[in-house]
């Protein structure tokens, strides 16, 4: 199905789902798709080699950071796994909802409570593996890690859905057991959000 865009008033499209499920994929598509403004996270993790600060991610020091939180500057932000810290920085994204554009945030259970409690109009979805086997196989076949690197993200993804499901602030739960379908479904969802919006 065709899903393009016409221009019509922001919205802030968060996207969640454990590692694995393909929400960047979805998410990246989408903002091809609808001309939309992926929200570049802020994080204090070491750069990863071919990752570039202000595409993948805004690399801060523990000490800029701490200053973004003192000024209110970010949306929302969070220490993941007790180690570092990530946050989407407030101001691209109200800049580009008053120009009325998609602006997509792909974000953990987390931070999509504290942005449900900021900008309660923001739409949300919650992007699912058909099931358990196929999640890990995924994990696996990104080739990246250990077997018990692996495990360790798996058990994390199982909690992240538990999290997600009785969170309670997705508008939407969405199974991607098939990609071009899965990306539609969200695609609808945009246009319909948008089309409510206008009437």
């Amino acid at each position: 199905m065709a899903c393009k865009s016409n221009k019509p008033r922001g919205l802030l499209l968060a996207i969640s789902g454990p590692s694995g499920v393909g929400k960047t994929t979805i998410t990246r598509e989408l903002e091809r798709r609808l001309d939309g403004v992926f929200s570049v996270s802020a994080t204090t993790r070491p750069r990863a080699p071919g990752e570039v600060d202000g595409r993948d991610y805004h690399f801060l020091t523990e000490r800029q950071f701490e200053d973004m939180v003192d000024r209110g500057a970010f949306l929302e932000h969070a220490q993941v796994y007790s180690k570092h810290r990530y946050g989407t920085p407030r101001e691209p994204v109200e800049r580009h909802l008053a120009q009325g554009r998609l602006v997509l945030l792909d974000i953990d259970v987390q931070g999509a409570i504290l942005v449900r409690q900021t900008m309660s109009e923001a739409l949300m979805c919650f992007i699912l593996p058909p099931n358990d086997e196929e999640l890990l196989l995924r994990l696996r076949q990104r080739g990246r890690e250990s077997e018990a690197a692996i495990r360790r993200r798996f058990d994390e993804a199982k909690h992240e859905i538990e999290l997600g499901m009785r969170s309670g602030v997705y508008d939407a739960q969405i199974v991607n057991d098939d990609l071009p379908q899965a990306i539609d479904e969200v695609c609808r969802l945009v246009q319909q959000r948008r089309a409510t919006e206008k009437s």
